[in-house]
């Protein structure tokens, strides 16, 4: 399977473009059975250097057991100094890269049993998938020098785009990985996709490296071209101790512990730094290496990618972006990370409402390891007080929900997904009341009524899919089905074509992904980026159970899907909500109007089972007391919708 790449001068990835202004810089070496292909590239910025030759050198190793003595950080000049990232979609092997070159460079032994060993989180390992950039430091010997490589493992899920973004910022150059024929297959088409990248990018097929991450096939070529080929950093230890905060994270016992890349002079333990962002001072109780765990060290210098612990205890302290230097030495503060722009937003709420502050702490420890969520303090009839979080992807909220609970043991309930829409108001009465003629709606059940809004708009995105040919028409169908507009199609080689679609965001947010690589029979890839806002007819439905409206699962429709949207609704309610003692009633309104509506049936005890003959009148007497407190219990009882219930329900099959 072959996914999409970066292209110099403007990539039709939309995600990787959107991380990434890269020149591309590659080498190639032909070997039987290599399955990847593997780029590397340097910033724009730089100049792009000759093609170059294969050298055959014999490199050795720094052991494992040198790792476990202090390490002088003095003996690597930034000369001798590479930090780097490893880009690349979903499954094409970054994280198995990245253990053949912990492999090969001894920061871990050599085994079967290393797969995905910088994939740390019990979420990673279930859904074999990386979801939070890490770090390990490397010692590399090439041609009798020692070098110091940093390295950076990526996601590659669009839903995690912004971990590769921060990660980037301490690097200069990354590894771009093409999977050319996913899971190595027997099929394996290297030339093919070869002349793909050739087509698209611009890029000669003779600046390859081909190779086998899963066998290790030429992975020690990628290190030796790593040293060669990517520059160093341009900082020096000279110069006042200036450093970048892109990562972080909370230790119960020894507070925030930060990533640092130091962009100029030196740490030592024991220094007083200063963070630009809150003013506080801080001293340094530890500082060291990623290798990739944790690795005590006296010093870092220019150019240095590692950890520091500084007494920050509360989770606010911490800020991703932030920039440190010496109490002594005033810098120039880096002006930060973009913060990033949530896609889809969610109601959460603790089970119990006891429970609500143990999860306000859970949800700040964890949006400072991930501060790609953004947090607004919410509240709701049904389940009290809450907060609304925004994701990145319906992924990233179910990753971020699942990490509750399993880090923090939280119990929670994760309400409809929906998307953010815009109204431009009528009313000068809610004009001034907001401040603005135009306001952004994240929670369904506070969408203005038409009568006081001009128009309604809806998020766009530019959505790009390629495929084999032999999918097009399955495709095109279910992208009518979402109110797709197509906007281009290109053949990318004989066999394989590039789509451009402009879809509304709600239709592709829950299980359009799923979907298309259910028809595609798994060879589609989808990548979007956000196009804006559109005029759109779109009105709020509401979900009654017992005639009782539930804001949780009040969406925001098409006018002219509403019909179908709220049949559909009930339809998959009636499925995933128990039977109950009573009968339950499951209705779709807009306004007043009910426009769809299903019944669950309740369980029926035999109250007859007793009566063996006689009159019939006492029959008739239990039956009627019996429809009575079914009755009664239809209007004190409390309906138990199931957590799963708030996603599954918005998810629809195309025909």
């Amino acid at each position: 399977m072959q996914l999409s790449l970066i292209k110099h001068q403007g990539c039709a990835t939309p995600f990787l473009r959107h991380l990434l202004d890269f020149r591309v810089c590659q080498t190639r070496q032909r070997s039987q059975g290599c399955k990847i292909a593997c780029t590397v590239i340097r910033h724009r910025w730089m100049k792009r250097a000759p093609v170059f030759c294969t050298h055959n050198t014999t490199n050795k190793m720094i052991s494992t057991q040198a790792d476990k003595e202090n390490i002088d950080m003095s003996k690597f000049p930034v000369e001798r100094i590479r930090n780097f990232s490893i880009i690349a979609h979903i499954d094409h092997g970054k994280s198995t890269l990245a253990d053949r070159l912990l492999e090969l460079t001894g920061a871990i032994a050599t085994t079967d049993k290393n797969k995905q060993v910088l994939d740390k989180l019990q979420v990673e390992r279930e859904r074999g998938i990386t979801v939070k950039a890490q770090t390990a430091s490397l010692f590399y010997k090439y041609q009798g020098q020692t070098y110091l490589l940093n390295l950076i493992d990526t996601p590659g899920h669009v839903d995690f785009s912004y971990e590769v973004s921060r990660s980037i910022s301490a690097c200069q150059g990354v590894l771009l990985i093409v999977d050319a024929n996913q899971i190595d297959l027997k099929n394996a088409d290297p030339e093919r996709v070869e002349k793909q990248i050739e087509k698209v990018f611009d890029i000669p097929t003779e600046e390859c490296i081909r190779i086998s991450a899963k066998l290790g096939t030429n992975v020690e070529q990628v290190l030796q071209e790593v040293v060669k080929r990517l520059p160093p950093p341009t900082f020096k230890k000279e110069d006042p101790f200036k450093a970048l905060v892109f990562d972080s994270n909370f230790d119960h016992y020894r507070g925030v512990v930060a990533n640092i890349a130091l962009f100029g002079g030196y740490l030592s333990k024991g220094d007083r730094i200063i963070s630009a962002y809150l003013g506080k001072s801080y001293e340094v109780n530890e500082l060291g290496l990623l290798r990739p765990d944790e690795h005590p060290t006296d010093r870092l210098y220019a150019g240095q990618v590692g950890y520091v612990i500084a007494g920050m205890k509360e989770v606010k302290e911490a800020q991703i972006g932030d920039t440190l230097y010496h109490q002594k030495h005033l810098v120039e503060a880096f002006p930060g990370f973009k913060p990033a722009k949530a896609m889809v937003f969610a109601g959460m709420y603790p089970m119990d409402q006891s429970d609500y502050s143990a999860l306000r702490s859970a949800v700040e420890k964890l949006t400072l390891n991930d501060s790609s969520v953004t947090v607004q303090r919410d509240s709701s009839l049904a389940l009290g007080a809450g907060w609304r979080l925004g994701f990145l992807g319906l992924l990233h909220m179910e990753v971020f929900n699942q990490r509750l609970e399993q880090e923090y043991n939280a119990s929670v309930i994760v309400t409809a997904p929906t998307v953010p829409y815009k109204a431009i108001l009528s009313s000068a009465k809610l004009i001034k009341e907001h401040g603005k003629e135009e306001i952004t709606i994240v929670n369904p059940a506070q969408f203005p009524d038409r009568s006081v809004v001009k128009e309604y708009l809806e998020p766009m995105v530019m959505g790009t899919i390629i495929t084999p040919d032999d999918y097009i028409g399955k495709i095109m169908s279910i992208c009518l089905n979402r109110r797709a507009v197509q906007k281009n199609m290109v053949y990318i080689d004989d066999h394989r074509v590039m789509m451009k679609y402009l879809f509304p965001l709600n239709e592709i947010v829950v299980d359009f992904y799923d979907l298309l690589k259910s028809m595609s029979s798994g060879y589609a890839s989808f990548d979007y980026e956000d196009a804006g806002y559109q005029a759109a007819h779109v009105i709020k439905m509401d979900i009654l159970l017992n005639g009782k409206p539930v804001e949780e699962l009040t969406t925001i429709v098409h006018k002219d899907r509403a019909y179908s949207a709220g049949k559909a609704m009930c339809e998959r309610l009636q499925d995933a909500i128990p039977r109950q003692m009573f009968e339950i009633a499951v209705q779709a309104a807009i306004g007043s109007k009910v426009i769809a509506r299903e019944t669950i049936k309740a369980y029926k005890k035999n109250v007859l089972a007793k009566c063996y003959g006689g009159d019939i009148t006492r029959k008739m007497k239990l039956l009627k007391k019996q429809a009575e407190g079914k009755k009664k219990m239809r209007y004190v009882g409390t309906v138990q919708v199931p957590k799963d219930a708030f996603i599954n329900v918005l998810k629809r099959k195309d025909k």
